[in-house]
């Protein structure tokens, strides 16, 4: 039985490493895609689709936050909306369309939005619990959406139209396929940085904070540092996409600051995989292409059918829908250095 163990101890990690090509694979895959769209596409279908990077990347900021620190954050439209009147305001009163100055505004402003409410709620004397986080971001989402409403400075229920259009230098970013690219590109950027810090001994912690809050305390970590961290971390990329989002669409209103939009990308994380990132991208594409081709067919009752399919999904795939390739050690991940094999000295023994 000695020889089977070992044999089976050395075939293992090469069994490990297979199944956790997997993901890569998917990822490649959805690059491919994503890069090849503009060349199929009609025009209007390409300026849908750079909508849908964009809320890929409100989603990737939504996944940092649950999927794998834990926090079940209802507020993640503050930040992604916050960011947006932002550079609307600036766009309208400064005159300022600039990508090298709006877009680090917009990371600013979501980051800066993400640390007053993570302080707030995350940095108290005694730990927060889920329920605490969860309502109280909330609140702030539908306080923010409030305030926005009754506001005449950011136009009231109307919003803020007519905002200029991005430039870089002297050339205007339109819609079409040079915006699709950029954000695609900035979509990949961003990604590629969520993948190391998840991947890091960073995200080792935030990984066994999701999973045992206490053991990490006992460790010493300092916990609700690092909840404040990835929280205004989340709220910094947030605040990126309400940027791109609100030049691309060309105007912001106070539904990008609600509650409907905090759950909607609580949905697009769900659907797609929790934990995972690219299951928040899959999630969101998926959402997106469904809606649009819904409301065009069933434009009556596309809401109840949508609304069915996601909870048909969530009821038989809980861990959403990149569970059905990808399992579940690799959604989970590794961390450090793969074990190296062991090699026999001597000669083969008997079972």
């Amino acid at each position: 039985m000695t020889d089977v163990s070992s044999t089976l101890s050395e075939v293992s990690p090469s069994r490990t490493r297979r199944r956790r090509a997997v993901l890569p694979i998917i990822e490649i895959a959805m690059l491919a895609i994503f890069l090849l769209l503009p060349l199929v596409l009609q025009d209007y279908l390409t300026v849908f689709m750079t909508r849908v990077l964009i809320l890929c990347l409100f989603a990737l900021s939504f996944d940092l936050v649950w999927g794998y620190a834990g926090i079940m954050s209802f507020g993640q439209a503050v930040f992604f909306g916050g960011a947006g009147y932002g550079v609307a305001l600036l766009g309208r009163d400064l005159g300022i369309s600039s990508m090298l100055l709006v877009v680090p505004a917009g990371v600013l402003i979501g980051f800066a939005l993400a640390l007053l409410i993570g302080g707030f709620l995350l940095l108290g004397r005694n730990p927060s619990s889920v329920i605490f986080v969860s309502l109280g971001t909330l609140t702030a989402s539908y306080a923010f959406d409030r305030l926005a409403r009754g506001w005449y400075y950011l136009g009231g229920q109307n919003g803020i139209p007519s905002i200029p259009q991005m430039t870089v230098g002297s050339y205007e970013l339109g819609e079409g396929p040079v915006f699709y690219y950029l954000a695609l590109v900035i979509l990949v950027l961003v990604y590629a940085v969520c993948r190391y810090l998840v991947r890091s001994q960073f995200g080792l912690a935030l990984a066994g904070l999701r999973e045992n809050e206490q053991r990490i305390a006992f460790f010493g970590y300092k916990v609700q540092h690092l909840k404040a961290i990835i929280f205004s971390l989340g709220g910094a990329i947030a605040g990126l996409a309400g940027s791109l989002y609100a030049f691309h669409e060309g105007f912001v209103w106070p539904n990008m600051l609600g509650v409907v939009m905090s759950t909607q990308v609580v949905l697009y994380v769900l659907f797609g995989g929790s934990g995972t990132l690219i299951g928040a991208v899959i999630g969101t594409v998926v959402i997106e292409i469904v809606s649009f081709w819904l409301s065009n067919s069933y434009q009556d009752i596309w809401p109840i059918i949508l609304g069915a399919l996601m909870l048909l999904v969530i009821l038989f795939r809980p861990a959403g829908l990149i569970s059905l390739i990808v399992s579940h050690s690799e959604r989970i991940g590794s961390f450090g250095r793969p074990p190296k094999p062991r090699h026999k000295e001597g000669g083969h023994g008997s079972a």
